[in-house]
């Protein structure tokens, strides 16, 4: 089940994020950014794929300028409604602090392997081709940076 680990950090009557299910459709092309002042400032890359958000934490400003690479942690999947939520998790609480919405839009899907995924962006902020490039040194690690093109 893609959300039973995102359901299990959370207390649902303590916060204002969506419970979600799975969506039907696996062929979403949505994209957000939040920002996330949680214990530390970061921001959350989140690409629609398999029904779910794909969820990377970022801990700087996203690239949106060639030469600039940064890491991405890939966390548990996020429900598609997350992509539009905004507010303030409660204290003593997963990922307590304050979400909002840095960027949003659409993506498109160039390639996608297990430990590479080009994609170009379509927001406001950051618009163009960007990699995900997985980390040997950790599965969880990739490097997040914008391709030229």
């Amino acid at each position: 089940m893609p959300l039973e680990e995102y359901n299990k950090k959370r207390n649902f009557e303590k916060t204002p994020e969506p419970k979600g299910e799975e969506s039907v459709s696996k062929q979403g092309n949505t994209f957000v950014i939040q920002r996330h002042h949680a214990s530390h400032l970061h921001y959350d890359l989140r690409l629609e794929m398999d029904g779910v958000l794909k969820s990377w934490a970022v801990p700087k400003e996203p690239p949106v300028k060639e030469g600039i690479k940064r890491l991405a942690v890939q966390t548990e999947d996020h429900p598609l409604e997350y992509a539009s939520f905004e507010g303030e998790i409660a204290r003593g609480e997963y990922g307590a602090g304050t979400v909002e919405i840095w960027d949003n839009g659409s993506y498109e899907l160039e390639e996608r392997r297990k430990d590479k995924i080009l994609f170009r962006l379509n927001g406001n902020k950051m618009k163009g081709n960007f990699a995900l490039i997985r980390l040997k040194n950790n599965p969880r690690n990739w490097l997040f940076f914008r391709r030229k093109g």
